[in-house]
């Protein structure tokens, strides 16, 4: 039997990956884009490489290549694991299965932060960084801010510090925190965070690629909300007055996150939409009062 031309790989890779993905239910999945990511892989060409010598026949190593990465993705694992990269903010980021896939909805965060209008030379805190996504976007953006960027995975880190090298932007400091525990008591005029927020009894997580990803980066406790509770209950002890916190969250939980900003003293409560026009992000500013003010409040409730 005479091999495929890169043409009819193509096709004949989409093809599979979404009856395969029917079976799954996998409504995130693009079959074409993972056949192209795919076959990029097994043949070295860029994917606009692929479509300029759509007419060549892949040689027998290609060919087995890109059947066992088919397979492979045909019984679900994500393409960013089989190719070891993901483009976020148009940059290309090692991945893992050690940390979350970069999603697209995420940059609404990065594009929020962005438009804060914070001084050239603004400290920000990215809290769970895993493979440095949102760290590694603003640094490409905002050259003069201070970033230091958390995880308490080491793996996750180590992950994040190869992404730093390969885009040169050695600037950003890594850390190794759980949330603000080694954080001591740096303030900072922006926190950022895309913390685990998925129930732990949630059916999505037996669904795409959230198999394969790992659980402490998508669940939080029995509503999801446990690691945002944390972070807005103990951030407060890490912004300037005037900073800013930036959560993303479920597309359901918009309500819950903006009612514990507000009991837990923040102003400015505003919500960004995803994408897809979901929910997604919610901000809230950080005012200290003064001593005198926090006074003249307390002799006005006696």
């Amino acid at each position: 039997m005479s091999r495929p031309t890169i043409a009819q790989a193509l096709r004949e890779g989409a093809a599979r990956i979404q009856a395969a993905h029917k079976a799954y239910a996998d409504a995130g999945s693009s079959p074409g884009l993972d056949a192209q990511l795919l076959l990029s892989k097994a043949t070295g060409r860029s994917r606009s490489g692929l479509f300029a010598w759509s007419d060549r026949v892949l040689d027998e190593a290609e060919e087995a290549e890109f059947e066992q990465l088919l397979a492979r993705r045909a019984a679900g694992e994500p393409v960013a694991h089989l190719v070891g990269s993901r483009e976020f903010w148009s940059l290309p980021l090692v991945v893992s299965p050690a940390t979350l896939i970069p999603r697209p909805d995420t940059e609404c965060l990065v594009e929020q932060a962005l438009a804060l209008g914070l001084s050239s030379s603004a400290r920000v805190l990215d809290l769970g960084t895993g493979s440095g996504a949102i760290a590694l976007a603003l640094a490409t953006e905002q050259r003069g801010w201070d970033i230091t960027a958390t995880d308490s995975s080491e793996e996750a880190l180590r992950l994040a510090r190869i992404n730093c090298l390969n885009l040169n932007l050695t600037r950003v400091r890594l850390c190794q925190s759980d949330w603000f525990d080694g954080i001591g008591d740096e303030r900072f005029d922006l926190i950022v965070s895309n913390p685990p927020y998925i129930a732990v009894d949630d059916p999505h997580l037996h669904q795409g690629d959230l198999r394969y990803e790992p659980s402490s980066a998508l669940v939080s406790g029995h509503d999801g909300l446990a690691d945002l509770r944390r972070i807005i209950a103990e951030s407060p002890q890490h912004l300037d007055s005037g900073g800013w916190l930036l959560l993303e969250h479920g597309y359901d939980q918009a309500e819950a996150v903006a009612d514990l900003l507000q009991k837990q003293g923040y102003t400015s409560i505003g919500l960004r939409r995803d994408y897809g026009g979901q929910p997604r992000v919610t901000q809230g500013q950080w005012v200290m009062q003064s001593p005198v003010a926090r006074s003249c409040d307390q002799a006005g409730k006696s």
